[in-house]
């Protein structure tokens, strides 16, 4: 294949696709809004699973980079009760090391050759020209047209409409985002209550997750199942009122769970939860794809970025088993991408159910011991 696939989107899934690309001697271009790879902080720990995340890795041949950066211990898992009552805590691990998200990008930015990624290239548009040919309209006016395109743009995919005219929404629940940090020794009894991993403290319609990153960080997940217009009547842009709007709805839980809101570090935001349709997907429409979130966004339940990685790698291979047929490479690759994002997907749901429904934390506590709770 003498033209390159042209990539929109530098997240985790285009990257894949670029490396496994390369792996192969196929040349992409991946065009990415964000004017460097330090424009912005790239969220947290990822649980790197066995099935689908490090077979990704695998054939991205980037293995050893992978062991290099793996936090060691961070799989452990508790659940607390509102008053602080330790109701499951297991420190074994399950084959799912822990990273940070940004380690991850790194060492796969690491990877491609100079130039792969141009930055600073925000898609405002992208039409069809016929026999398989796209063309990406950029802000600042410039374009290309390529022979194949993916979408690897996430959960507001521009590319998507190409193929499909689902729109992700609004699932009920939202995330608060914060930070402590140098917490065993500034913030020792929130430090304590999370534990060496992750944390879950849980109730119906809410609940505090946090996870222990590198040194002494520590990354909360507040989450409320309330209406998008109970958030609107929040103003984050004073970050002690909301800060403090957010807390109320814990009153009466352990000090050392409310004040990793109360004694965060870090203004907090608003991460509104949206998803696709369980079932989606789209008729084959010859010279473009999607992946990742692009393709089948659904309520985070640790598959996403996991799927994202695998989806980059099974479409990369699936070019190189037919770089002369580019049809028959997104066939393959679509015929096994629907079933499988839609089982992620049902299973996101099932997760969220456990994690806030009426017998939260119960039902997760069953699922993390294989036998039923009281």
């Amino acid at each position: 294949m003498t033209t390159p696939v042209t990539i929109i989107g530098a997240g985790l899934g285009g990257l894949t696709l670029a490396r496994v690309l390369h792996v192969h001697g196929i040349p992409a271009t991946i065009y990415e809004a964000e004017a460097s790879p330090d424009q912005r902080s790239q969220g947290g720990m990822l649980d790197i699973h066995d099935d689908t995340g490090q077979p990704a890795l695998q054939a991205a041949d980037l293995m050893d980079e992978f062991r290099g950066i793996i936090l060691e211990g961070r799989e452990a898992t508790r659940v607390l009760a509102p008053d602080g009552t330790v109701l499951y805590d297991d420190d074994s691990t399950r084959g799912r090391p822990e990273v940070l998200r940004g380690e991850l990008r790194r060492i796969l930015l690491d990877s491609l050759p100079a130039g792969t990624v141009r930055w600073g290239h925000k898609v405002s548009g992208v039409r069809t020209l016929g026999a398989g040919r796209h063309e990406v309209t950029f802000a600042d006016g410039g374009t290309t047209v390529t022979n194949l395109l993916v979408g690897a743009d996430g959960a507001w995919s521009r590319v998507r409409p190409l193929l499909s005219d689902a729109t992700p929404e609004y699932i009920g629940r939202s995330f608060i985002e914060t930070y402590l940090f140098d917490a065993d020794t500034r913030h020792p009894a929130g430090a304590k209550a999370v534990g060496a991993g992750a944390l879950f403290a849980l109730a119906p319609g809410k609940g505090i997750q946090a996870h222990r990153e590198s040194g002494g960080t520590l990354h909360t997940y507040v989450a409320l199942s309330e209406p998008q217009d109970w958030f609107a009547g929040i103003d984050f842009t004073d970050a002690a009122a909301a800060t403090a709007r957010i807390a109320q709805e814990f009153d009466g839980w352990a000090p050392e769970l409310t004040a990793l809101i109360t004694d965060g570090e870090t203004p907090p935001v608003l991460r509104t939860l949206n998803a696709l349709p369980d079932e989606h997907r789209w008729d084959r429409v010859p010279g473009v794809t999607l992946l990742g979130d692009a393709a089948h966004l659904s309520a985070p339940n640790g598959e996403g970025a996991n799927l994202a990685m695998y989806d980059g790698a099974e479409l990369g291979e699936a070019i190189a088993a037919h770089p002369d047929d580019l049809e028959a490479a997104l066939t393959a690759y679509e015929r096994a991408l629907f079933p499988r994002s839609a089982a992620a997907a049902t299973g996101g749901a099932e997760l969220h159910e456990l994690l806030f429904g009426d017998n939260a934390p119960h039902g997760l506590i069953s699922m993390f011991t294989g036998h039923e709770e009281a």
